[in-house]
């Protein structure tokens, strides 16, 4: 063999063995957790029910379907059983953080204020090499801890022209709140490609939350659509349905004709009906303003010259609020892709485990309603997404019992950061990967809702939901317990607490609470209730909203 060919024989195998070494040095280097890191972008909308998600194939997401969103679902994973423990946007986004029940993280109801000073997932991933950001809704009451950068919404924000604050700032920026949330989203993570850090990113949707305001090119976007209402939209409830009776969030009976339903006092007039708040019209510029006007205006019109009457009235009603609602929930979805082409245009894609999820469940005129608070399915079950190339399988469907109590702990393990001691979920990454069945992953689920009397007066209660059972009870006030068969009676219509044939099932139940409730810590403390009077006068005042005084507003709008 002549000297040249030696050289490329030995360069040949140098080269094979340095490759080999480069495997090796892969593999170990998964093997002992020191892969490179994912980045993680996690989306929250506020208020989007999975009815409106077209992944999850209800008949009103093929009118308006959410392609975007969808893309998630189609490249990564899609939960059908994913559920919240408390259903409201405060205790949901604390439990976020904590990877703790509502009990433990101090934040039971809106209007609480959350204690920075807690271990939480964005402090965790920062001590273990994240770069850290929320932006967008943060409605705790204090300001972010564990962030390298946040910019949040002032309170709830509004849909035009919203108040952020940064850095104990706070700027009104014009535009669209979803659109400059994105946008906001987006620079930050430009600014990342300067790094060799991972991040993680919190980017927190004010939409589809009420009032539901679409941005001015989508004002329009449904007005010839008509969706089916639901075939309980005039649902009559018994007498052990005492506290979905009770409840003060019929979609005909207890939204603002002005502020929800867009609806003007007269044909011809672009003032707004009943809008107690008048602080969400009156943000826009006069330009906004006047593009809206000339939107709406044909359209109310028309209802005027209508004199719709009786459930007619109430049926329009419920087709203006779903028109309204999934315009607002398009623009959430142009948000995504954008993110989502960012991501891919950029070379990132490949490492970043994309999460879309809201921060509970939603009525769509189901049983007549609109809102959340309940543990009814519709506003106890969330939406979840996740796609992760290479480590979540494309197209798959995941039936376990999840919680968002578990999101800090799956983050996490993804992460290859420790999980704290008090963090109170589970990570469902080994569902992902196919090490754990869905069925052997949780065989039940705690819930508990604290905040009555309050806007729209839902009943305290907790209760336990099993594979195929949920049990729920109802106090403060009242002394209620329910039992459904979720196989038999998905809707939820026939209350079989005190049926003979399933006494047993209800001793199963009432002993699997009793053991979460130990599990979860929960004392005493969480039962307490109000006075009589005290709740009185809180029907008195939210069952005659309609008609109070100009200057009066309710304490929480969520």
């Amino acid at each position: 063999m002549n000297r040249f060919l030696r050289f490329l024989f030995f360069s040949g195998c140098l080269s094979i063995i340095v490759v080999a070494c480069k495997d090796s040095a892969s593999e170990e280097s998964k093997e002992t957790g020191t892969a490179k890191k994912p980045n993680i972008v996690f989306i929250m909308s506020d208020d989007h029910a999975l009815q409106a998600i077209s992944a999850y194939g209800h008949p009103l997401s093929k009118l308006a379907p959410t392609p975007n969103i969808d893309r998630i679902a189609e490249d990564g994973a899609t939960f059908f059983r994913n559920y919240c423990t408390n259903s409201l946007c405060g205790p949901s986004r604390a439990t976020i953080l904590t990877g703790q029940f509502s009990n433990e993280n101090g934040f039971r109801m809106n209007g609480d204020q959350f204690d920075g000073s807690q271990v939480t997932l964005p402090k965790v991933l920062r001590d273990n090499g994240y770069n850290t950001a929320v932006i967008g809704k943060w409605h705790l009451g204090t300001t972010p801890t564990g962030f390298d950068h946040w910019e949040i919404l002032n309170d709830q924000g509004h849909y035009y022209n919203p108040d952020f604050i940064k850095n104990n700032d706070t700027v009104q920026v014009e535009g669209y709140t979803t659109d400059i949330i994105t946008d906001k989203s987006i620079a930050w993570m430009e600014g990342q490609k300067s790094t060799d850090k991972p991040f993680f990113l919190m980017v927190h949707h004010k939409a589809p939350h009420r009032n539901w305001m679409p941005p001015l090119r989508y004002a329009n976007l449904f007005d010839s659509t008509e969706f089916p209402l639901p075939d309980s939209y005039f649902r009559e409830f018994d007498s052990t349905q005492v506290a979905a009776r009770d409840q003060l969030m019929t979609i005909y009976k207890d939204m603002y004709e002005g502020y929800d339903l867009k609806m003007t006092l007269k044909e011809g007039s672009p003032e707004l009906a009943h809008d107690p708040w008048n602080n969400e019209f009156s943000r826009m510029t006069a330009q906004q303003r006047a593009s809206w006007d000339s939107a709406y205006q044909p359209k109310n019109d028309a209802m005027h010259r209508a004199n719709l009457q009786g459930k007619v009235l109430d049926k329009w009603k419920g087709q203006r609020f779903l028109q309204e609602y999934l315009a607002t929930v398009k623009a959430v979805d142009d948000g995504v892709g954008k993110i989502l082409d960012y991501l891919k245009e950029n070379g990132m894609d490949e490492n970043t485990l994309v999460v879309y999820t809201s921060d509970q469940g939603f009525y769509l005129g189901e049983n007549g309603w609109f809102d959340k608070r309940y543990m009814y399915e519709p506003s106890f079950r969330m939406p979840l997404l996740m796609k992760y190339p290479g480590h979540i399988d494309k197209g798959e469907e995941v039936h376990a019992l999840t919680q968002n109590l578990d999101f800090a702990e799956t983050f996490l393990d993804y992460a290859g950061a420790p999980i704290p001691e008090e963090f109170q979920g589970k990570s469902f990454r080994p569902v992902l990967q196919g090490e754990v069945k869905a069925e052997n992953f949780r065989d039940a689920i705690y819930y508990h809702y604290y905040d009555f009397p309050a806007f729209h007066m839902v009943k305290k209660h907790y209760g336990v939901r099993t594979d195929r059972y949920v049990l729920m009870h109802f106090y403060d006030d009242i002394d209620q317990w329910e039992m459904y068969d979720l196989e038999n009676d998905p809707k939820e219509r026939n209350n079989i607490y005190n049926d003979p044939g399933y006494s047993e099932v209800q001793q199963k139940l009432h002993q699997k609470l009793d053991s979460l409730q130990q599990v979860y810590n929960v004392t005493e403390r969480e039962f307490q209730t109000t006075s009589p009077e005290q709740v009185q006068r809180a029907y008195d005042m939210f069952s005659n909203i309609k008609g109070e005084e100009p200057g009066y507003y309710p304490r929480e709008r969520d």
